[in-house]
């Protein structure tokens, strides 16, 4: 059984993890409406991804007993200057949702809850993962550079890692 600021604490993951679920689809109907598909596809993978990541935890939740509950999602920003824009956003907040994790994981092991420390590893890799793939996007942009051809070649790029993670 979980305790009453574990499940509380899940849940405001979960309602994060929708959050950057609306978050990258938002994003991603930005770069469509630009004819960035490379990015808008790679940015719906996103969104789905963090949607599966939210079903994980509710999941985790309605089976020790607890109530699962979703809790209010603000809208995201809609407007965005550039590509790397975008992108350094994606990575803040990667590192943001990174460290819920991780606030998570301190829960679990000072409570000394041992179930809820190994559900919690998967998305301490995941993050590790997440991290590191938004790093390279952003390596990738800064080294083919936005002007005259390059948002082409950064939207084919991007694009491309659609399928690598």
């Amino acid at each position: 059984m979980l305790s009453r600021p574990m499940v509380e604490s899940l849940n405001n993951q979960i309602q994060l993890e929708s959050y950057s679920s609306n978050l990258y689809l938002q994003m991603s109907a930005w770069a469509e409406i630009k004819g960035l598909e490379g990015c808008a596809t790679f940015l719906r993978a996103q969104a789905q991804d963090e949607m599966t990541h939210m079903h994980r935890l509710f999941k985790y939740v309605y089976e020790t007993g607890a109530l699962p509950v979703i809790g209010t999602i603000k809208a995201p920003p809609t407007k965005y200057k550039s590509v790397s824009e975008v992108f350094k956003q994606v990575y803040e907040h990667e590192k943001f949702i990174t460290g819920k994790i991780n606030e998570l994981m301190n829960l679990a092991i000072a409570e000394q809850d041992h179930s809820t420390v190994n559900f919690l590893q998967w998305y301490v890799a995941e993050q590790h993962e997440e991290e590191h793939t938004m790093q390279k996007i952003l390596d990738k942009i800064k080294n083919i550079g936005e002007t005259g051809s390059g948002v082409f070649f950064i939207d084919r790029a991007i694009g491309a890692l659609g399928g690598e993670k």
